[in-house]
């Protein structure tokens, strides 16, 4: 089956340019089309896009919002892929914050963007710039730093948290560590358990947060 796609963006040429970019892939179907965050929810409940590639600043309700909104109202929610015009902008730290699974950045080559779509699908969250990893890292507390100690991470669990603040995917990982790619899987599950995080991205956002992954 073919990963579907819902387009989110108040902007014709930049959903057309995507639909022409993802269509032509033999395993990326856009199914659907929307100007506005505020058209999200019930286009996500009539189409059930695996993922939603939506624009982070909208007029009616943008990215950040939305994003709540299909977290909070979809049972089995489809992956949130935030499209940007620049890299530092914070609304993207907010959306990624709020429980979107990656950035794509407008212009993004064609051939990253369909990269983006595919990873995101899979589940492996995109690897944050440099600019999002300073802002998380800005936003850093006391709650974040207490969150941390109290997830008691093993040392290998911890290996695996900061390879996935490096973007790893699984796979890399596996290999970055010589051990298989199931046992890279138990171990990122029990890293979300501890952490209490919804994915690999909030999980990521936690390790910023809490400094023990510094922005290098």
């Amino acid at each position: 089956m073919p990963v579907t796609v819902l387009l989110v963006d108040d902007e014709p040429l930049v959903r057309a340019g995507l639909r022409a970019v993802l269509d032509a892939q033999p395993d990326i179907e856009v199914v659907g089309e929307a100007s506005d965050g505020a058209a999200v929810i019930p286009l996500v409940r009539q189409l059930r896009p695996d993922v939603v590639a939506m624009d982070v600043r909208m007029p009616l309700l943008d990215g950040i919002e939305a994003t709540k909104a299909v977290l909070k109202s979809i049972d089995e929610p489809p992956k949130i892929l935030v499209v940007t015009t620049f890299e530092n902008d914070e609304y993207v730290y907010r959306a990624l914050r709020a429980g979107a699974d990656g950035f794509l950045l407008k212009r993004a080559r064609p051939s990253e963007i369909v990269h983006a779509v595919r990873l995101v699908a899979e589940g492996e969250t995109l690897l944050f710039p440099a600019a999002v990893r300073s802002l998380a890292s800005e936003y850093g507390n006391n709650g974040a730093r207490a969150r941390l100690v109290r997830a008691a991470l093993t040392e290998r669990e911890e290996a695996v948290l900061r390879l996935m603040a490096r973007g790893l995917t699984n796979a890399e990982i596996a290999a970055e560590m010589f051990v298989g790619t199931e046992t890279v899987k138990s171990h990122v599950s029990a890293v979300l358990s501890k952490l209490g995080a919804r994915d690999r991205t909030q999980a990521v956002i936690a390790a910023y947060e809490s400094g023990f992954v510094v922005p290098t």
